[in-house]
């Protein structure tokens, strides 16, 4: 098959794909994940193609779903469970933080399961369905926490996360499904977890940031660049824990100057970690101080205008890096 271009919802939908048609250990289970193929039918046909014992719907129940995951990984399968929308996960939370990442530490045993996660604004959803709970996953000792951006790395990193004997939260930035799109081979290539894509080279600032931002802060780059010729590197972290902090640093060497942006709440969300990693390891390569570009600390607007002006996006990204490299 000749490269084409795949959505970022479909480069999941392959990952999840390749793990099922090559590893029958492998069971995928959520609310409405069969027939009706997932609240954004990502699933679609997979129950047809895998059958109802390794593709089930569940009850509306998130610490069930968690706990039956927990369970079946104890027992040799890999399950890959769908939170509905990442909201929804805090209704799990003793399951994922005193359950299943300490299995390990407890026992010896692995836990290769993978929880996917929908999450991020920019729809209209509100509070219940847009939230950035990452911060809150990458504090559990024991869960690995990936956020692809494209859809390359979206499909690459799902078949990494299921055949990894940890627990991983795969979080899917809902905006990107169907807006972000990508031209790919037909093979999978492998994608270890823990390792930053530096998406864009720039010698005057550097933009740390994952999921949605991504995107923005690529085009604010190039605005910056076309309007005013300073260059400004964007990394995606991809991988939030474990992060790739050889990467962050070269960056900072780079470019000696730290913008971090992300959708999630500012106070002790995963900038401030990001933020505190280049205080301790890179301060002397600092022309300016760290600044972070985050949501405001209140839940997430309904309203589409009040949204807009919650979330960050290339405009306020662009107005912070000026600020930053004319410091």
């Amino acid at each position: 098959m000749n490269p084409r271009e795949i959505t970022y919802l479909e480069g999941i939908r392959q990952g999840l794909q390749h793990v099922m048609r090559t590893r029958p250990e492998t069971v995928l289970f959520g609310e409405d994940v069969g027939p009706f193929g997932g609240a954004f039918k990502l699933t679609l046909g997979f129950q047809a193609e895998f059958g109802a014992a390794r593709v089930f719907d569940t009850p509306i129940s998130e610490s069930a779903i968690i706990g039956v995951g927990i369970g079946m990984a104890s027992q040799g399968l890999k399950p890959i469970v769908e939170l509905q929308f990442a909201d929804f996960g805090t209704t799990a939370v003793h399951q994922l933080l005193n359950n299943a990442g300490t299995v390990h530490f407890r026992t010896g045993v692995s836990l290769p399961m993978t929880v996917r996660a929908p999450c991020g604004g920019g729809f209209g959803g509100g509070p219940f369905h847009s939230e950035e709970l990452e911060a809150m996953f990458c504090l559990m000792p024991g869960i690995k926490v990936v956020y692809p951006a494209f859809p390359s790395d979206a499909r690459s990193l799902i078949v990494a996360s299921v055949m990894d004997p940890n627990p991983v939260v795969f979080l899917e930035n809902k905006y990107l499904y169907r807006h972000i799109k990508e031209v790919v081979g037909e093979k999978i290539e492998p994608l270890p977890l823990g390792v930053a894509r530096i998406c864009r080279s720039g010698s005057d600032a550097v933009v740390l940031t994952y999921g949605a931002m991504v995107h923005e802060a690529m085009r604010a780059a190039e605005r910056i660049e076309h309007e005013a010729g300073y260059t400004v590197m964007v990394v995606d972290m991809r991988t939030l824990k474990p992060y790739d902090a050889d990467t962050v640093i070269s960056a900072v060497a780079a470019t000696n100057r730290v913008l971090v942006v992300h959708e999630g709440w500012r106070t002790c969300g995963f900038g401030a970690e990001l933020s505190a990693l280049v205080a301790e390891q890179a301060f002397h390569l600092l022309d300016a101080p760290v600044r972070r570009l985050t949501a405001p600390d209140c839940p997430v607007p309904f309203a589409p205008e009040l949204e807009r002006a919650y979330r960050p996006n290339s405009d306020s990204i662009e107005r912070a890096l000026i600020e930053l490299i004319e410091y």
